[in-house]
């Protein structure tokens, strides 16, 4: 199975997608992310892990200084902006620093870090709400003409352990993200700069996140590049249950690297990890498939 090839314009470059599968490592500079929370708070530590995620092969760093998980109130009561970069803008300068060349991505829905971010260097906005959650957002992302990555969310992070099965959920996913790039369009932001993320995780149920990664290729419908995100989510950690207890977030490698590989044969252009040199190793075997 082929994959589309797009030619995606970030701020001061563009990216080629789909002859062979990018990486986007992540750097969670929190002290409450679900898998490596307060592991990079520290500055030194944090561009550290940027920089030996680059060496590791990364195409791109992903910076994100509030958690999203699962439980944690967001957007009406989440961390101040200023807090927020206050985590992440020094990371991000020291990592341009001493990599210039680097592609940075900024994992917020707040529209004033957005905008600090790309001021400082970032050249992709990665929004877990996908321009929903900050009305700023939208004419921030089409003003600054950086890339843009739009995420389905079902509901918010207090919210996912109430909300009811969906009965269908790569159609739920399909038809909404075309929703949300719809209103990007609609608000300035042009199609050469969008990225659409299925969301895994994201207010689906366990066995909801299967059917989605074995449907993602459904999505190409959309015609926008696809990123998807699965790495060290809860759905490999129930999987690789034992014991009857799920495996820990730092007990999913394998399964991350699975889930990776399975998303890049589905048609992701870009997949999301934690473990960058053991995704990149993975990748190439995939993309020698995706070649035949």
């Amino acid at each position: 199975m082929s994959r589309p090839l797009y030619t995606w314009r970030l701020r001061t470059r563009s990216l080629e997608l789909g002859t062979r599968t990018l990486v986007m490592g992540i750097l969670n500079v929190t002290p409450d992310s679900f898998s490596d929370g307060g592991r990079f708070l520290s500055r030194d530590h944090a561009v550290a892990h940027g920089l030996k995620m680059l060496e590791d092969g990364a195409d791109l760093i992903d910076i994100g200084g509030e958690s999203t998980r699962p439980g944690t109130p967001v957007a009406e009561s989440g961390i101040p902006a200023a807090e927020e970069l206050q985590r992440i803008l020094p990371v991000i300068e020291d990592i341009l620093r001493e990599r210039p060349e680097a592609v940075l991505s900024v994992d917020t829905y707040k529209a004033e870090v957005a905008r600090a971010a790309v001021s400082a260097g970032c050249e992709i906005v990665n929004d877990v709400s996908a321009l929903r959650w900050d009305e700023q957002m939208a004419p921030a992302v089409a003003e600054l003409e950086c890339g843009a990555v739009l995420m389905h969310t079902r509901g918010r992070p207090q919210e996912w352990r109430d909300l009811p099965p969906s009965a269908d959920i790569v159609a739920e996913v399909k038809a909404e993200l075309r929703q949300y790039a719809q209103n990007a369009l609609d608000r300035g932001i042009p199609r050469d700069r969008i990225v659409l993320d299925a969301g895994f995780g994201f207010g689906k149920k366990f066995d909801q996140n299967y059917p989605l990664l074995a449907g993602l290729h459904q999505l190409h419908a959309l015609g926008f590049p696809l990123l998807a995100g699965t790495s060290r989510k809860s759905f490999i950690g129930r999987t690789l249950a034992h014991d009857g207890k799920d495996a820990a977030p730092n007990e999913r490698l394998y399964g991350s690297i699975a889930a990776a590989a399975a998303s890049a044969l589905k048609g992701a252009h870009i997949v999301r990890a934690h473990d960058v040199k053991a995704t990149v190793e993975a990748l190439r075997i995939a993309d020698q498939i995706l070649l035949r």
